[in-house]
């Protein structure tokens, strides 16, 4: 399996359980790697036998902006399960959801998920 990597892709949304986070946008970071074949793609040069990296990352900003999860632990594994949604051609994924400075001392705090397609 070949890597596909989404670095740092920040986004406004609602998350968090204090009654200023369920009001206010904070920034919210997320990575994610992507195991995929790119072979077909690589010998085609075509998009249609690609992993579309830009329709998935469309629907992770899509799915944070009209989200309002109260934990990045559940954002970070619907956010998983939104990759295979869209792309059946992503067969595992390390996902990581952080929210900058919500941490004092810290610069972020997050968390890291790996799953792979129930078959």
């Amino acid at each position: 399996m070949d890597l596909i990597h989404i670095k740092d892709l920040s986004v406004p949304g609602i998350i968090g359980i204090k009654p200023d986070e369920r009001i206010n946008e904070q920034e919210i970071l997320i990575n994610a790697t992507l195991w995929a074949d790119t072979r077909p793609a690589a010998v085609s040069d075509d998009i249609s036998d690609a992993a579309n990296y830009r329709t998935i990352t469309k629907a992770i900003i899509a799915h944070i902006r009209e989200g309002k999860p109260m934990l990045v632990e559940r954002l970070v594994q619907e956010i998983a399960d939104l990759i295979f949604e869209v792309e059946p051609r992503i067969q595992e994924v390390e996902v990581t959801v952080e929210k900058p400075g919500a941490l004092r001392y810290a610069r972020s705090v997050g968390i890291t998920i790996h799953r792979s397609r129930v078959t």
